[in-house]
Formats: structure tokens, C-alpha cells, sequence
């Protein structure tokens, strides 16, 4: 199927399912309500305090779409679980798009041409922030808006957190249903995400991450729910904000340092350092650390049981932080709280992850070992950011 012919398809499929609300309207029986819609989703950017639509320039959007559920169709609206089976394409940017002329009312949006780019390997995560720092570089350039699967979204977030060196908006949202998925959460997601992109409020904030209506900081956020649409929360730390039908409103600030107060350079980088991650649970064997080693991790970050526990690897970590084998990061499986040093189970040469997930703790390891292998200048990082 062409590009062209699987456009008609979805936009056939989206009228006849009225896969969510302004979405049919605005393709034909309900035009008259979705002109409405879109002359008070226009009001409220002009509401918007000190916004450019509001100077009568609507800001410059870019939207790169990654491969997901947001951008995926299903053989019907019911479809809500086998849809990369459907055998119908994903849709490209102006696909998305062309259902919701309530983002034509806020922004001028530029989709990034090409293939959809890879972010399910840490190197694929450093061409890409080195894409999105280069759009973000340029003065016709207001914010970045870029979709991907939901599954790793507060990996890439924390990571372009940690590399992208702007204080533009760089939003990053999801979705949990299909595009064409009934009560789908994908058009309200992405018009959510490019207001929050065109607030002046956001500027400054870092990588944000908005789903459900809510604002998150990349380095707090975590995908709390496999299917429910209510998943990424930030736990005991709350949210930032909300993308509300009336105005975008921001009730804290992100006080680790991120983006423009970064120190990682990736630019000169030719690969990332392999991180491996050993998850700790009452069945873990000695030799899974060890293991990690030999296939040439260069650190390793331990998942924890409750303050930091490496179970039944106690013996195989304190070697391999005696022998500087690897460097070794304690994290923990709960999901809340700090893990500190001076713990039960630190030993001197160990590094402790803060409140870091294992895999954000690893994002950071890696790219700390870019620049050094010094497990107290490695600690530093963790305090910092």
C-alpha cells in the first residue's frame, strides 16, 4: 500500500469509527462543531501569557514521529492489542495531523522527513540528540514535539534531558491506544504536546514529557501501567504541571541539572559505553555481575531489593568494585525513595544512584564513562543531575 493510498484508508477508517472526539468531526458530519473546537483551541493559545501567537506569529514546530503505538492503526477500533499485526502502515506526521486542525491553530508544524529514527539503542539515542540539538540550534526553530512508543519514552526524555543543550521546549509524548483506537488517547496527546511545545512557560523547564493531560520532568517520570492511560506518574515527587483546555499551567520546576546546565558533550562521542543492568530478586545466582563483565559492560548498575541489596551477588560486586573490573552503581527495584550511601550493602568504590530508576541510573552511567571512570567524580554526577 502507497503512502497515499494508506492515507485515504486511515482518514476512511477514522470517519467511519469516530475514533475520538473532534477527531471525525473535523473529517465530515460534525464540521460545524469542529470549527468551533478549533476557534477556542485558537483563543486560548492567544490567552496564553506573552505567547507568540499572542504577538501574532504563531511559533515553528517540529515534530519528529518514531515508531509506536501513537502512529499505529488497528483492523478496527477495538483493535487495542495485536495492532502492529494489522498489517497497516504506520502513519506518517501529516497523517497524524491532518484530523486536527486544532494544531494548525497554535503552531506552524514541520515534520521531519525520512524514515522514522531508531531510539531502541543508546548509540541510536545519541544520533538522535544530535538531530534534535541541530533543529533546536536554529532561530526558525520555537520547540521540538517527538512521538515514540511508550514503552522506553522516559529513557529517551532523560537522556535528551542529560544531552540537548537548549532552552527551548522539547516535548515528548505517547500513547496507550491506536490512532484509530476507540477512546484513543493519540490526537489529544499530540495537540497536548505541541501547546505545551508553544507555551512560553515551558522554556527553560528541560525535557518534559506529556501524557493524560499532565506534565512531567524526564528525569522523575516512569511508566507506572502497562495498558490504563493514567501511567506515567512521577511518583512521591508529583508532576510539573498541566496541559489543561484552558491554558497550560506549571506548578514546580525541575532543580537537577539538565539541558543548557549539562556538562555531557556528545558530539565527539563514536560510541556509547555498554551498561548492563543485573535485576535482583531472591532467585539471582552468583555469576550474573561476573557475566556482565566478560561481555565487556564497562559499568553496571544493580537493581536493587528494597535500599540497594544485591542479594545472593554481595561477594561478586564487592569484588568487582575491589578490582575496578566495572563501575558499579547501586539502584533499586521499588520505584520511590533514595538509595544512599553508606548503605548496608556499599562498599568504598561504589557509586549510589539517588532516586534513579536502574535504567535512568544506566543512561547516566553511560554517559558519565564518556568522561571519566573515577567513581567519586561518576558520584558527583549522580548528585548533580
Amino acid at each position: 500500500m502507497d503512502e497515499a493510498t494508506g492515507r485515504r484508508r486511515f482518514l476512511r477508517n477514522v470517519t467511519a469509527l469516530g475514533a475520538a472526539g473532534g477527531v471525525s468531526g473535523a473529517l465530515g458530519a460534525q464540521e460545524a462543531n469542529a470549527q468551533v473546537a478549533h476557534t477556542q483551541i485558537a483563543a486560548a493559545a492567544v490567552a496564553e501569557r506573552g505567547s507568540p501567537a499572542a504577538a501574532g506569529r504563531l511559533p515553528r514546530i517540529q515534530l519528529i514521529v518514531s515508531a509506536g503505538t501513537l502512529p499505529s492503526v488497528g483492523k478496527d477500533r477495538m483493535d487495542l492489542l495485536r495492532y502492529r499485526e494489522s498489517g497497516i502502515p504506520r502513519l506518517t506526521g501529516e497523517q497524524l495531523l491532518a484530523p486536527l486542525p486544532e494544531v494548525a491553530a497554535i503552531a506552524r508544524v514541520e515534520v521531519e522527513p525520512g524514515k522514522p529514527w531508531d531510539n531502541t539503542t543508546y548509540d541510536a539515542l545519541r544520533a538522535l540528540s544530535l538531530r534534535v540539538n541541530e533543529l533546536l540550534r536554529s532561530p526558525d526553530i520555537d520547540g521540538v514535539v517527538y512521538v515514540q512508543g511508550t514503552n522506553t519514552i522516559e529513557e529517551t526524555a532523560y537522556f535528551f534531558s542529560l544531552t540537548v543543550r537548549s532552552e527551548k521546549p522539547l516535548v515528548v509524548t505517547g500513547a496507550q491506544r491506536p490512532y484509530n483506537g476507540l477512546s484513543t488517547d493519540g490526537p489529544i496527546n499530540l495537540l497536548d504536546a505541541v501547546r505545551v511545545a508553544c507555551s512560553p512557560q515551558t522554556r527553560g523547564k528541560g525535557t518534559v514529557v506529556v501524557l493524560n493531560g499532565e506534565i512531567n520532568a524526564a528525569r522523575d517520570v516512569t511508566k507506572t501501567n502497562s495498558y490504563h492511560l493514567q501511567t506515567f506518574r512521577t511518583r512521591d515527587l508529583g508532576l510539573l504541571g498541566y496541559a489543561d483546555p484552558d491554558r497550560i499551567e506549571y506548578y514546580r520546576t525541575a532543580h537537577r541539572r539538565h539541558t543548557v546546565n549539562s556538562e555531557f558533550d556528545i558530539a565527539g562521542v563514536k560510541t556509547m559505553p555498554y551498561v548492563g543492568i543485573v535485576y535482583i530478586h531472591t532467585g539471582t545466582r552468583p555469576g550474573e555481575a561476573d557475566a556482565l563483565v566478560k561481555l565487556g559492560a564497562k559499568g553496571i548498575i544493580i537493581g536493587g531489593a528494597g535500599a540497594g541489596s544485591p542479594g545472593n551477588l554481595d561477594d561478586e560486586v564487592r569484588a568487582i568494585v575491589k578490582n575496578r573490573s566495572a563501575v558499579i552503581v547501586q539502584s533499586s527495584r521499588v520505584g520511590e525513595g533514595r538509595i544512599v550511601k553508606h548503605n548496608n550493602w556499599y562498599w568504598p568504590g561504589m557509586v549510589v544512584a539517588d532516586t534513579l530508576s536502574p535504567q535512568k541510573a544506566a543512561l547516566l552511567l553511560s554517559l558519565a564513562l564518556t568522561r571519566t571512570s573515577n567513581p567519586d567524580e561518576i558520584q558527583r554526577f549522580y548528585d548533580e543531575y
